[in-house]
Formats: C-alpha cells, sequence, structure tokens
C-alpha cells in the first residue's frame, strides 16, 4: 500500500510516500516551500512588475501569501479575486473587499484580460507527482493523508480564535484520542473550510482514493509518538508533554498513561520561552485555565484531569520549527526524532490518523 502523506506548513510542506513494502526510514521524504511562501514570491514578483493579479482557486493558508497580497494592494497595485480565493484572507467577503481586493464571479475571471492569473490552492498534486517521477518514485497511490491548520469559519461576531479552539474541546469530548482529529474526507466538519477546499479541489486523477484531512499541529504531536522515548513516556505515569512550537502556532498536550489529559495553543508571536514554560509548568499541574491563555492571545486551554504529581517535571518532547523557543526554559527537554527525521513528524501523524479512520 502507497499512502501519499502531505503536511502542509506556513513555511514548508514535508512530503512523505508511505510505502508498506518497505522500512518507513527508506521511504521517500521531500521538505518542499510551502503553498503560502510559493504565492508570497510569486506576488512580490508581480507586484515589482507592476502587474494586475487575478486570484483564483480555492481558499488556502494565509500568513506570507496573504501579507504579499496586502502590500500589493498598499504598492497600489489591482488585485481581483474570486469568491473561493478571497476567502484566504477572510470567510467574510465584505471584509475582503473593504481591504480593496475586488471581488469578481467566475465567469467575469474568465474574461479579465492583462492579469496575471496565479492559483489558490494548499495541494500541489501536479507538481509532486512530477518531482516524484523526476527521480523515478512511483506516482501511483492508494489514498491521501493531508493535513493544514484551519481556523474554521466562524459566525459573524465570533471570536475566531474561540471558534478554533471550541473545535479542539468537540474533538476531544467525543474521544480521548488525538487521532480523532483526522478526518475522512467525505465527513470533514462543515466549518473546516480550509479541509474542505483541500477536498473539493483535489485533481481527477485522485478522485475517488481515500482521504484523510487532519490539524497540521496535532498532526505533529501525534507523529512525535513514533519516537520510542517519547511513547514510552507519554504511556507512563506521570506522563509527557507533546508540543509543536509552530510558525504561527504552538501547540501543547499533556499525556499520562496514554490519555489526553489537558492541551493548550496559542499564537507563536505572542509568547517567548520564559512565557512558554509558565504555561507548560501550569499545564503539567493541571492548573492552567483557560482565560489565561484566552486573555493573553492565545486559543485558550483546556484540563480533563489533573495529571500525577512526580515531583519532576515531565518529560517535554518538542516539534516544529520554532522549537528553540523552548530549550534552556525547561529542564526535562527532549527533541524527539521519529523514524530519524522530525521535519516528518506531521507526515507519521497522518499515517496514524489514516491507520485510526481507515483500519482496514
Amino acid at each position: 500500500m502507497r499512502i501519499l502523506c502531505v503536511d502542509v506548513g506556513t513555511g514548508t510542506q514535508d512530503i512523505l510516500l508511505f510505502d508498506s513494502e518497505r522500512e518507513i526510514e527508506n521511504c521517500v521524504q521531500l521538505v518542499l516551500p510551502s503553498p503560502t511562501a510559493i504565492m508570497a514570491d510569486r506576488i512580490k514578483q508581480e507586484t515589482a512588475r507592476g502587474n494586475p493579479i487575478l486570484l483564483d482557486g480555492v481558499t488556502m493558508g494565509g500568513g506570507p501569501g496573504a501579507w504579499a497580497a496586502e502590500a500589493h494592494l498598499r504598492a497600489g497595485g489591482l488585485l481581483y479575486a474570486t469568491a473561493g480565493a478571497a476567502r484566504t484572507f477572510n470567510d467574510d467577503l465584505e471584509a475582503v473587499a473593504a481591504m480593496g481586493v475586488r471581488l469578481v464571479s467566475a465567469d467575469v475571471a474568465k474574461r479579465l484580460q492583462g492579469v496575471t492569473r496565479l492559483l489558490c490552492r494548499d495541494f500541489y498534486y501536479e507538481e509532486i507527482v512530477a518531482t516524484l517521477a523526476a527521480f523515478g518514485a512511483p506516482t501511483q497511490f492508494d489514498g491521501l493523508a493531508i493535513a493544514v491548520f484551519d481556523h474554521g469559519n466562524a459566525p459573524p461576531g465570533y471570536s475566531d480564535r474561540r471558534f478554533r479552539f471550541d473545535y479542539l474541546r468537540r474533538s476531544l469530548a467525543a474521544d480521548n484520542n488525538l487521532a480523532s482529529f483526522a478526518h475522512r474526507g467525505n465527513h470533514i466538519p462543515p466549518d473546516l473550510t480550509r479541509m474542505q477546499a483541500v477536498a473539493d479541489s483535489l485533481p481527477r486523477a485522485v478522485h475517488g482514493l481515500p482521504l484523510l484531512l487532519m490539524d497540521t499541529g496535532v498532526a505533529a504531536v501525534l507523529g512525535a509518538l513514533d519516537d520510542a522515548m517519547v511513547h514510552d513516556a507519554a504511556y507512563s505515569l506521570p506522563g509527557a508533554m507533546l508540543l509543536n512550537v509552530g510558525n504561527f502556532h504552538t501547540l501543547a498536550f499533556m499525556l499520562s498513561g496514554g490519555q489526553i489529559m489537558g492541551l493548550f495553543e496559542h499564537h507563536t508571536g505572542e509568547i517567548d520561552g520564559l512565557r512558554l514554560a509558565v504555561y507548560l509548568s501550569k499545564l503539567a499541574a493541571g492548573s492552567l485555565s483557560d482565560a489565561e491563555i484566552y486573555n493573553s492571545s492565545g486559543h485558550g486551554a483546556i484540563i480533563l484531569q489533573r495529571p500525577s504529581n512526580s515531583g519532576r517535571p515531565p518529560l517535554c518532547a518538542a516539534t516544529g520549527p520554532r522549537r528553540a523557543m523552548i530549550e534552556g526554559n525547561w529542564s526535562n527537554l527532549y527533541l524527539p526524532a521519529p523514524h530519524g527525521n522530525m521535519m516528518l513528524a506531521g507526515c507519521y501523524g497522518l499515517l496514524r490518523g489514516y491507520q485510526y479512520r481507515y483500519p482496514s
């Protein structure tokens, strides 16, 4: 069985072509620029040339691409967008129009002349297949597993931070299992519009393949459990904290005896290593409040059960591109390398999610 796993982040997209007939360390692995980073570079090029831009396609990750689009507008450039692409900036299209983006229908978009057309998408299927083919790797798959970060489509007047965290809360209430954050392609929660956009935009060549969508942060911490030291600590007492310090978001789970004791999620840019260590200490003690995280511009915290107190800090297994933030600030820190590769932790988590949702 071959499963193409793609973990779409802010800086990179991390790719694993899992082949059940090979040792996982020998499977094809790629770390490439992320779709939003690619989009940002393309927009900047057109801004420098003074060219108007049309964004077409579907909702994708924001970050660098969205910032480049805003800079294009500030420079006096014209920016057109179809509805699906425009929701990359905000699910509220009136707010997108207020930015200066000119919203156009699909029919109008087809007739626009003199614009540079850029396609918004999170899944670069054709490019990935071409890269695999260039090195003689297989390009026929039995399944797809893709991770993206999805804030969700919050109703008007509802905090998108709170809305996002309510999704995490509901998922845990349904099943105390990190893999429960994985969704079959035909069972994506309707408010997770970015995940749905990935499912809706799959090329015809992969229609019908079993598809899995998952949150990037949870995929990374689930994949960290493939590191034997992390797994042993998380499934024993007092347990372990699984921390993913991403470019935009920091997510931490406390596990003890294999059960999720609690979690919190914050914006990486709003905290430093010392503040992160304080939150981790309170998470380990079961004393971290939802209000403390939310009121400091984070998403929130959940304490399901107070962990056992061993008198020493639990193991903190840190993944993510900005995990150096916690180095020197936590005495029992471990930097996992599941199957020898931290960058692919999210892909290994996708595989675990796939196993959970497609056990056959």
